[in-house]
Formats: C-alpha cells, structure tokens, sequence
C-alpha cells in the first residue's frame, strides 16, 4: 500500500469518525435526557462533593460520590476510567449554559469518582453542599494529534524513520543483523519463548512483532527487551494506548533501576509512579528554585500593577513581567531538556509523544527504538505519532483481544479497526513475529478452549497455574464451587428471559442477577475473598443490576464491562452473557474476540450463567458450551431458584412435558429443585452438596445438553411402566401408600410426580441426597354418611374418566409431532374446571328434587387443611373435585340455612383465620408470615388492617383543631391605616 494512499484513506475515515463522536455528543446533549445518559454509563448524576483537596502541582482535586443520606452507596455502571476528560455541570442539567468546568478522571471505583481541575487565574470553587452532574466529554486533541502525524508521514523524507516507513508499507523487506550476539538476561526466570522473542527483537534492524496471547508475560518480555536496548546505550520511547498500560510499564522498569521519565497530566498517573512524572523532577531540579523566584516576581509585578495610579508606573510593571516570563520560559526549557536527554527511557502514551509536547525540546534523532505496548488496541494512526521519532520499532499485544473501541460503525468497516499489529502479520507473517506459548495465569482447562480456538493450541500452561483451584488458596474451604474451574449454570428452559428495553443496546437479565448473587454467596461462605472475584457483564444494564444487587454486600467485589477488564485477571471470575430469547439472538456477544477477553480473565475459577438454547446459536459462543460441557460442571438455574416458572419449556417436545409436569405437580405445592432440567439426561446425575447454598441440596446436576430419539423412547416407556405401577395401587383399596425406592433418580421423580398429578393423588418428596424418595396416596377423605347411588357413582366415573382422556391429551406430549405448538395448559385447565362446576350445578339441582327440607347435621366437616369448601354442591354425596391446592372432601348437611348462605358466599380458611381467597397451603402460610412481619398482628375477616378512624379520636382531633384556630385568631392584630 503507498503512503500516501494511506494517508487520505485513513484521514477520510478519521474525519468520519470524528464527526460521529461529535454527533453523539450533540444527540446526548440535545435529545437525550440526563437519566438516558446515565444508563449509556457517559453521565452520573446528582452526585454530591465527598471531600476537596489541593492536588500535585495547585490542581484541586474533588471526590464526587452518591448521596449517601439517601441510601446510595455506590455509582451507576458508567465507563469512566482514569485520564477521561469529563464536564462538571451543576443540576440544571448537562448543557453549555450550566457547565461549571472542565477536568480529567484521576481515579474511578464503585463507589466515587476524582476529578482534578487546573486552577485558573480566578480559580475555582465548590459547594460542598450543592449537587452536581458528570458528563464524559469528546476529547478533539487526540484527533488533531492524528491527523498533524498522518500529514507529516506522507511529507517524510530524510529522517530517522525513512527506512522503517518503507518496512512498514511493504516497499522493502525487514532484516536482521548479520551476527546476532550473545543475550545475558536480566531476568533469569524467561521461559524458551520469551528468550526467543527477546533475542528476536534485539537482531532485528527495523521491526519485530510480540504477540503475546493473555497470561503469557508479554509485559515481562517487553521490559526485558527494554533493558537489554538500554544496556547497548539506547535511547528508548516507549508507548501504550492507554495511561493504565504505560504506568504498568513504568512500574516494572523502575523496579528494575532503569532512569525513566514518564510524560502527561499529572492527574492522569497512579500515584505510585507519579514521582516518576516530568511534573514532579522537574520541581526537585537544580534550576526550580530559580524557577520559583522567578514566578513570585511574576506575581509581585500583578500586585504592583493592580496597584499603580500612574500610567507609566503601569507600563513599567507590564515590561517587567514579560521580561520576567521570557526568562522564566527559557530556564524552563533548558530544565526540561536537560532531564529528558538523561532519562534512559522515556515514556507516554501514543498521543503523548506528539510534536506539541515536551518531546519538542528535544532533536529529530534523540530516540533510536520505538516500543508499543498494546499496539493491537491503537488505531493504527495514533501509532504513527511515536513512530516518526525512531529507526526500529518492537510492537507488542494480542490482536486476538479487543480492537481499538469506534464509534463509527462505518469507518469501522472500512478499515479503521484494522490494526499496525494485524496489517503487518497479514503482511508478513510469521517471519517478523516471536509467539509466547506458556500461560501463568489460568488453569489448563480454562486455557485449552481459548488455545484451541484462538491460538492454534500452542498454548501450554507452567507447571505453577497447570491445576490450581480456588480450593488451593489459603483460607478458602474445599466445596464443589471451589474444586472445579468449569462451571457452567444453564438457564435454558427455565423462563428467565432477558429483559424487554426500548435501547436495544442495552439488555438486562434479573434472573441471572438472581443466580450470580447465590454463586457469589456460596464462593464467599467458602472463605474466597470478594476482592478476589470478578463479574463481567457485556451490558451497561446488566453491570447496573448487579452492583445494585452485590455491591453493598461485596464492596469489594469488581463487576465491570467486558472492556473494562482489558489486561486484568482475577482468581474467580462470574460471566452474566444476558442475552435469552426465543429468537436465539445474541447481539455483539458475537464479537469472538469479547468474549476471548473475558474467559480468560479468569485464574482458577469460572463460572458461565447463560441460556445456552440462545447463545449456542452462534457458532464460537457453542465451541465454549461444549468445551465447558465436556470438561467442567453443568448445573440447571433450577438447583439456583426455587420459584422458576418454566416458561421457555414449550420450545421442543421435551420441554411441553417439563411444563405440563410442573403445572400438574402444582397442587401439593411441589420444590421445583425435584424438576431436573431441560438438560438432564438418565444415568448422569451427582447429588449437590449441601453447603455450596441452601437451595442447592438434593439436587441432581446434568451435563448433557440435548436428548437424542432412543434417549426420548426410553423416556416414554419408563413413563408407561410408572404410569401401570401407580393405577395397580389404585386398583389395591386396601393398600393406602406407594413408595418408590430412593435409587429412582430426578427424571423419574418427575414422572411419578406427573402421574400422580394427573390420576388426582398425593405425591411427596423426602429425604436428602441419596436417600431422596417419593411416595404416592390417596387423597385425604372425610368419613360420608352414606354410600353413593349407583347412578352418582356411575356419573363420578364417567367425569373422572373424562379428566382422565383429557389429561393425557395434555400431558403426553410423545403421542405428538416433534415441532408442535405451545400447549396453552391454563385455558385447557380453566375449561376443565367450568366443566366440572357445570355438572356440579345440575348434579345439585337433581339432588334438591328428593329432599323436601334438608337434613342437620351435629357439626360441620373440616379438611384436614382447616378448610369448608363452598364449590361442593349441597347435599353430596358422589366423588367431586374441588380445585388445586385444596382435598377432596365430602359436606355434611348443615345445621341452619344461615350458615349453609356463609358457606356458599366464601370459602373460610379456620387455621389462619382469613377468606380463602389465596389458596390454603404453603401460600396461606407466607400470606401470613408477610403480614405479620410488615403489621405485627394478623387481622381476621379480610385480613387487611381497618383504617378508618376512631370516632372517639376524630371528634378530639376536631376540637384541638378548633381550639388552635382560635387562639390564632386571638393574636391577630389590626391593621394600622397609617401602616397601609
């Protein structure tokens, strides 16, 4: 490609991208509101100013944090990060007219945000009692940076660059030098491939490219290779695309005694390193206390200006200062020259090392290497500032990660994404790149799937990281979340579906929230430290939901962005992939390289929630499953959460039959953790330890992800052999119960469950673990007072015979095709009751007919649940069912009419003293829980509180009212004519 094609190529789409950021900008601030803007994660709001302080250099540093007196304790999901140039605006909103300045991100956490703010001449100042908003501004320097070193590359001729400009376009080949010599390491712990990449770098002339895929030492190699160029008298600029990547670096030679200057805003670098900033040698130079004086000189000759009456007096002042300041410029010069031609390596980010900067002091030929760190998330533009300046450049990353973030979609696919790094090993190849093959972060079987599908499986893990679980870490118990490194939680078929938002770019998941929490939970009961943990979500919504969950809790606890972990790692790391719908959409989780980032943050531990019915549509997303199926643990988001309504279940045939037993089972209020999932399969089953969380005990985990056809045939006939074992009970009247044996696993549980439901009887669960058994009777009848006629009964049957039909119609989806419609079992279920209460009313007027006056009783029936049921008819005496969640019972005539008018108006549940109108049961008993915890008593009749007034206390209240009101009156005074 010639340069200048380049050039106007790369101009064009930077002008593209520009104007969409500026756009964007304008949108947010004309169209957008501040809440909308707060969701994007661009713009906090309402935030109140924590603490002031006077930061490095006269820069007043404020800590923006929640309102803490409301409950807030910590910030929205935003993507504010250190060396962001953000707006401080007060509450009227983020609009010109309301900005009260401009600062740069110093820090950022969960819970506030550092801003630095330049002082001015007026200087600047805070209420701390106000409220202000934080607005990410567009940052244009970095785009004219761009484009000033886009110009002068197509200008360049004669400088130290000429050579590596044609290497890097293709125009002549890389080379090397004819006798590479002798490495003596300064760190003797490299591996094989580090070394080779060291001594890679170190014979080439022109160019050599580290690829260093994550956990592999690409840092340690780069600083290696930056020593062994000072040793041979080098002078070295090293770059990053980010503030974060090049304190990393800063850090790491300083520790290795390397004389290092680092360049930028103060307020952008980590505290740690910041002595290391121009900023702060400069004011420990010889020539700073000359420096000083000059500057108070400066001010005095202000004061006496301000002061002066006489114009010439005035004037005299006014030649002074700029005297005073032409001499203050040139001592500051000299000064900061002098630093930066004994500094060994000079550091910046790409941005940084323009012409416009301190490195202007400095002559064309200073440098002799260029280092870029990162180089694979630099637009390649940004990159051609810092390579201007150097004869040889080494670039280091991993194109594999994330690219470099765009706003321009259209750029994007133009080639603006298209990275130096990529475009030269698409060029060259393999020849002017070195690849580092041993991890030290990740287990091998996290490593494995990203190395088989990103890096052609040469990737092998050190002996150090090969098998460490959390397990290993000091403190942390042996459980089953801590003993595995592969855990995928599967939400498929169990209705936790995402989140409807009118911002398709933004998604959320409150069921996986759900799960993540109870995840979090069992790692930290086993002694794992929040610290320790990680939770990535690809969206802004998710991320919000989350902290909003966990943060309180776990202020620890990291839950960021996909992009937000670039170059992180974590001992446990929880991933919330959101996205569950029917139509298997998986929006930009189909960005490979995303989801590369955030699998292999991960340490010893990682855990996947997802619906893997949706994201295994795509294909890489599929790769993941089946190599943590394989590999890991499996688990269903039933043995999470017990209260999961399978809605998804009508997706296939085996999911009807999943729903239709969840809503036949549904009468004797059934644990869903004894439903197995959507994924189980026969023979595959572990039982849940009891101390990984509460919900989790007895339950069978599944690792297979589909039913095959013999699977789904072998299915069925072991539902007709439970289906015959269960009617040969109720053929035997003198037997009361049947117990299955406890080796039954959790799909035939259900089965039992689903015939039992369907014949009408009692189906119960016990037992824990391997001694988990179910057993089915007969429901609970009172004693009748006289036998059923031939004609009632022969009627019963009939209706039962009828259900019977009916249910199996419903309930036995094999009989169907394999792509049938959804079964709307509500309706079939309503219709089946209007039915019964039909043939009830006729049954009942039949009945009147042989009764002139209806027969007493001494005393009224009660079920066994405390409960008179109205939907029997009057008198009864043949088989009638009332409805779910309450016994088959059998009415006594009553005492007086009156109390057979109060049965027929209301059902009336005796143990809690309140209609029932609910159901009886288990949720009669949380009914009341929830109203005696929120009211402290429980009230009879409608169970809701009485809140009209006393009388007694309305008529005093009314008095007091009045008696005040006349008081007032009484120390009213006139009003005085000469006053009006």
């Amino acid at each position: 490609m010639a340069v200048e094609e380049f050039v106007s190529k790369t101009l064009e789409l930077l002008q593209e991208e520009r104007e969409a950021e500026i756009e964007e900008t304008r949108i947010w601030q004309e169209n957008i509101s501040p809440k909308d803007l707060q969701n994007k994660g661009v713009c906090l709001l309402k935030l109140q100013i924590g603490s002031q302080s006077t930061g490095l250099y006269g820069r007043t540093v404020i800590i923006l944090e929640p309102r803490k007196h409301l409950g807030f304790s910590s910030l929205p999901s935003n993507s504010f990060g250190p060396g962001d140039i953000v707006g401080l605006y007060d509450t009227g909103g983020c609009t010109a007219a309301s900005q009260i300045g401009t600062g740069i991100v110093t820090k950022a956490s969960q819970t506030s945000i550092s801003v630095a703010f330049d002082d001015t001449n007026n200087g600047l100042s805070f209420n701390t009692d106000a409220l202000y908003n934080l607005l990410k501004l567009a940052n244009d320097v970095t785009y004219k940076r761009m484009k000033n070193a886009l110009n002068a590359l197509n200008g360049y001729s004669n400088g130290p660059a000429a050579n590596l400009i044609n290497v890097l376009f293709g125009d002549t080949k890389p080379s090397s030098q004819s006798q590479p010599s002798e490495v003596e390491f300064f760190n003797m712990n490299l591996d094989d491939s580090q070394k080779e990449a060291v001594s890679f770098a170190l014979s080439q002339r022109e160019l050599a490219v580290i690829h260093g895929p994550p956990g592999t030492g690409k840092t340690t190699t780069v600083v290696e290779i930056i020593l062994q160029a000072v040793k041979q008298g080098q002078k070295v600029l090293c770059c990053a695309s980010s503030n974060v990547a090049v304190d990393n670096l800063v850090e790491r030679l300083a520790r290795c005694k390397a004389k290092v200057l680092r360049l930028g805003h103060p307020a952008r670098l980590l505290e740690s390193i910041q002595k290391h900033s121009l900023d702060a040698i400069l004011a420990q130079s010889d020539n700073s206390n000359i420096i000083a004086d000059i500057r108070k000189d400066i001010d005095k000759a202000f004061m006496g200006m301000k002061k002066g009456r006489e114009k010439g007096e005035r004037v005299n002042f006014r030649r002074e200062i700029g005297e005073l300041r032409k001499e203050l410029k040139t001592r500051e010069e000299t000064a900061i020259t002098q630093i930066l031609k004994s500094a060994d390596v000079v550091l910046s980010t790409n941005t940084g090392a323009c012409d416009s900067g301190p490195l202007k002091f400095l002559p064309a030929k200073h440098f002799d290497w260029v280092v870029i760190d990162e180089c694979a998330q630099a637009l390649e533009s940004s990159c051609w500032i810092p390579l201007l300046r150097a004869r040889k450049c080494i670039l280091a990353g991993d194109y594999k990660q994330l690219p470099p973030t765009i706003k321009s979609q259209m750029a994007a696919s133009k080639g603006l994404s298209l990275s130096l790094m990529e475009r030269l090993i698409q060029m060259y190849g393999d020849s002017v790149v070195r690849m580092l093959t041993v991890q030290y972060r990740m287990n091998s079987a996290i490593m494995e799937w990203a190395s088989k599908e990103m890096y052609q499986g040469r990737l092998t893990a050190h002996s150090s990281v090969e098998r460490h679980l959390l397990k290993d870490l000091p403190g942390v118990t042996c459980v089953e979340e801590t003993s595995t490194p592969l855990l995928l939680i599967d939400t498929a078929g169990c209705g936790l579906s995402e989140m409807e938002v009118t911002d398709e770019q933004s998604k959320g998941n409150q069921g996986e929230v759900d799960i993540v929490e109870l995840h979090i939970k069992a790692l930290t009961e086993a002694g794992l430290k929040a610290k320790d943990i990680a939770v990535i979500a690809p969206y802004n919504l998710q991320v919000d939901l989350l902290c909003q969950r966990l943060s309180a809790r776990h202020p620890e606890l990291e839950i960021k962005s996909v992009d937000g972990f670039q170059g992180r790692e974590k001992e446990a790391v929880v991933l919330s992939l959101v996205r569950s719908n029917r139509k298997g959409e998986v929006g930009f989780l189909a960005e490979d390289r995303r989801i590369n980032v955030a699998v292999t943050r991960a340490r010893r531990h990682i855990a996947v929630v997802c619906d893997t019915q949706t994201v295994q549509n795509h294909a890489f997303l599929k790769s993941l499953i089946s190599h943590m199926t394989e590999f890991g643990e499996v688990r269903t988001a039933f043995e999470y959460i017990q209260d999961i309504v399978p809605q998804n279940y009508t997706r296939d045939h085996k999911d009807t039959k999943a729903n239709t037993s969840a809503s036949s089972s549904s009468s004797t209020k059934q644990k869903v953790k004894d439903q197995p999932s959507s994924k189980a399969k026969e023979g595959q089953k572990k039982p849940t330890s009891s101390s990984s969380n509460g919900n989790t005990a007895g339950i069978e985990k599944h690792t297979k992800p589909c039913i095959t056809v013999k699977e789904e045939e072998q299915n069925k006939n072991r539902y007709n052999e439970i289906r015959e074992q269960v009617e040969s009970f109720l053929k035997d009247v003198n037997q009361r119960e049947l117990q299955f044996p406890s080796s039954f696993n959790s799909h035939d549980r259900l089965l039992v469950h689903q015939v039992a439901g369907e014949l009408g009887l009692m189906h119960e669960s016990k037992g824990e673990g391997k001694d988990r058994c179910i057993t089915v009777s007969r429901p609970l009848v009172s004693t009748p007072t006289e036998e059923p006629t031939q004609e009632e009964g022969e009627e019963g049957e009939g209706e039962d015979k009828e259900e019977t039909q009916e249910e199996k119609t419903v309930s036995d989806p094999q009989k169907g095709p394999l792509c049938q419609p959804p079964l709307d079992l509500k309706s079939l279920h309503l219709e089946r009751m209007k039915r019964e209460q039909q043939k009830r009313e006729e049954n009942a007027q039949q009945k009147k007919q042989h009764y002139n006056m209806p027969p007493t009783s001494s005393k009224k029936p009660k079920s066994s649940k405390g409960l008179y049921s109205s939907n029997l008819p009057f008198p009864s005496t043949g088989k009638t069912r009332t409805k779910a969640g309450a016994c088959d019972i059998k009415l006594l005539p009553p005492l007086r009419m009156m109390t057979l008018t109060h049965l027929l108006t209301l059902q009336y549940c005796l143990s809690h003293h309140i209609p029932e109108v609910h159901g009886c049961g288990e949720k009669a008993k949380s009914h009341a829980r929830m109203r005696i915890s929120k009211e402290g008593v429980l009230y009879a009749g409608s169970g809701k509180k009485d809140k009209s007034m006393d009388p007694n206390k309305k008529a005093y209240l009314q008095r007091k009212l009045d008696s005040k009101l006349k008081d007032m009156a009484s120390q009213r005074k006139p009003k005085n004519k000469e006053d009006s």
